[in-house]
């Protein structure tokens, strides 16, 4: 089976190749607002849509203008402008918002693509990795020292492309590969039904309960007192600088966090179970109907990710996950006898008897075992 992945790790650039990698990301940013400005003043001038090809042509011509572009790797030019193509095309498909102005203080990133070429019978490839010297080799640069997947001992599949991105003063690479995963056979011995919510975040038929982080609000405190003095601090001191670091920092690690709880969660649901039944959420939904409290629990809570990786993850082990209706009334209904109880709308109310045969419910495990 053919699946594609990425590998992240972190890079240790020495200055030389920090001032390359700054020129690189500043580079993406400047093509991406250049021809977000250029789309926009043509619309307005003339009502005339610049397709992708169109603004492809352009970048010879721009080159001429600003020689300098042309000792960056041409496929990040490239790839700046098909990440404008797809914002404007998820702008009309009504997916997000239309397309922003790239700031120099947010999260700034960068993509090439590896580009494979055959001399003398020889195979020849722009990005390269060596796990044993630990350094990654990417276009225009010498080779970069990095960190991660210590028991990988070398690293033999196909590079698609790679991104580079920086944040709070660190350098990271994700590498995205094809790779062949063996088919395993579909065994269908243990099924679980699964309910997604806020105080617990997977609450299993089996009666397992996993409880939503509780380090969240540690770092929400911490990014509450560091936006506090970054509003203080006077702009373009140093001192406002180390402060945003400090908060990009804390905004890293509680993502972090949030990033290998999740994949502890799913990877131990779909290595124990066969089936597993859970129910289609409307997340997106949830969060703007909800108060505002509860929107941001929600937020918080990643249960889009949780998804996302319950479907992959079985897709890989060639495993079943099915999804219940959005609307299936899974907290109302007793598992014991089927009678419904519609007070259970009510969030606030975590256990209740039920009036038809007096079965003692917990809201969330008779949720699961309703969908299973």
């Amino acid at each position: 089976m053919k699946i594609y992945q990425a590998y992240h790790f972190r890079m240790y650039p020495n200055q030389e190749q920090q001032i390359k990698l700054n020129q690189f990301l500043g580079t993406s940013r400047f093509i991406y607002n250049h021809y977000l400005s250029l789309k926009e003043r043509t619309y307005k001038e003339e009502r005339k849509n610049l397709s992708l090809s169109d603004l492809k042509k352009d970048l010879v011509p721009l080159q001429q203008e600003y020689p300098w572009l042309k000792e960056i790797d041409s496929m990040i030019l490239r790839s700046s402008l098909d990440d404008l193509d797809k914002a404007y095309l998820g702008f009309f498909q009504k997916k997000n918002g239309y397309p922003k102005y790239k700031s120099k203080n947010n999260h700034e990133s960068y993509r090439t693509l590896c580009l494979r070429s055959t001399y003398k019978g020889k195979e020849y490839q722009n990005i390269k990795i060596d796990l044993k010297k630990k350094e990654i080799t990417l276009p225009k640069l010498t080779p970069i020292k990095i960190r991660g997947y210590r028991k990988l001992e070398d690293f033999p599949y196909k590079i698609l492309n790679v991104t580079v991105t920086k944040e709070a003063n660190r350098y990271y690479v994700s590498v995205c590969v094809e790779k062949e995963i063996p088919s395993l056979s579909f065994e269908g011995r243990k099924i679980v039904g699964i309910d997604l919510g806020v105080k617990d975040l997977v609450i299993t038929s089996d009666g397992i309960k996993y409880k939503a982080l509780e380090n969240i609000k540690k770092f929400e405190r911490k990014i509450k007192g560091y936006n506090k003095m970054l509003a203080r601090s006077e702009k373009g001191s140093n001192n406002r600088e180390k402060i945003k670091i400090k908060l990009e920092r804390v905004y890293q690690k509680m993502r972090n966090a949030r990033k290998y709880y999740t994949h502890y969660i799913t990877s131990q649901i779909v290595k124990e179970n066969d089936i597993i039944v859970c129910e289609k959420l409307k997340v997106q939904e949830m969060i703007m109907k909800g108060t505002r409290s509860l929107s941001r629990r929600i937020a918080s809570s990643c249960l889009g990710e949780i998804l996302r990786q319950l479907k992959y993850k079985t897709e890989w082990n060639n495993k079943r996950l099915y999804q219940v209706d959005t609307y299936y009334p899974s907290s109302q209904l007793c598992n014991h006898c089927g009678a419904r109880n519609e007070e259970v709308k009510n969030l606030n109310i975590r256990e209740y008897e039920c009036k038809k045969c007096g079965w003692l419910l917990d809201r969330d495990i008779n949720a699961s075992i309703n969908l299973l």
